[in-house]
Parts: structure tokens; sequence; C-alpha cells
């Protein structure tokens, strides 16, 4: 049996990115380093007790940390549980890899058909309209 404790960081991970404005946050964090709450939410076009509820969903997940600097609270981005997250898709990567090489070999052993000797059904030679004058 998996180890509970993984088993719930990652499903928590998983919940967390299921939502487009909190992996846009999570971006944001990883290119622009760690951010003040007020900067972060000006970078979004919805309120910022929206973007405070997707930031707690990211704590309460452990995607990113929050700590205080003054009268400010500056987000950070975790990247420790995505790799739970990683390692679920690993599985997945193996299986579409191995397919896409199945699909390659099939392709490349089929028979290349020739151009001239093809008639497409979907475009039958044009009749010219002959007008009784």
């Amino acid at each position: 049996m998996r180890n509970q404790t993984v088993t719930l960081r990652a499903n928590a991970a998983f919940h967390s990115l299921s939502d487009p404005t909190r992996r846009a946050l999570l971006d944001l964090l990883r290119k622009g380093g760690p951010l003040p709450a007020g900067e972060i939410a000006g970078r979004f076009p919805v309120s910022r007790p929206a973007i405070s509820k997707h930031l707690r969903v990211l704590r309460k997940a452990d995607l990113v940390h929050e700590y205080r600097r003054g009268r400010h609270r500056f987000y950070q981005i975790n990247p420790q549980p995505l790799r739970a997250v990683d390692r679920w898709l690993s599985d997945y990567r193996v299986f579409w890899k191995s397919r896409l090489q199945d699909l390659k070999e099939y392709v490349e052993a089929a028979p290349v058909p020739n151009p001239r000797h093809m008639r497409s059904s979907h475009h039958p030679q044009r009749r010219e309209r002959h007008d009784k004058s």
C-alpha cells in the first residue's frame, strides 16, 4: 500500500493545479520569484479576495510558501509537491512514448502509395456544361 501522506499531498497538488488561475499564479511565481500579495493580485483581472483564496489553496497544498516582510506578505513557489505529480505523470510518459513509437514504426512500414494511381472520390473530375445556343 502507498504511503498515505504522499497520496494526500499529491491529491492536494492535483486539486490546486486543476484551476487555470492557480496554474497561472504558479507560473508567475516560478518566473518572477517571491512577490508580495498586492503585486500578484495586480497582475490578474480578478479581485484581490479571489487571488487571496487561490493563494490560500496553493499554500494549503504546500505549493507556495508565505512569509512576512514588514506589512507585506510575500509568496514563493515550492516545487517539492510537484515531484509527486511528476512521478504520477512519468508512467503516462512511458505509455505515450511507447504508443508513439508503435505509430512511427507502423507509418514507416506502410507502403507509400503512388499519387498518380490514386483517384480521390472526394474530388470527382469536373464536367463542363455545354449550353445549347
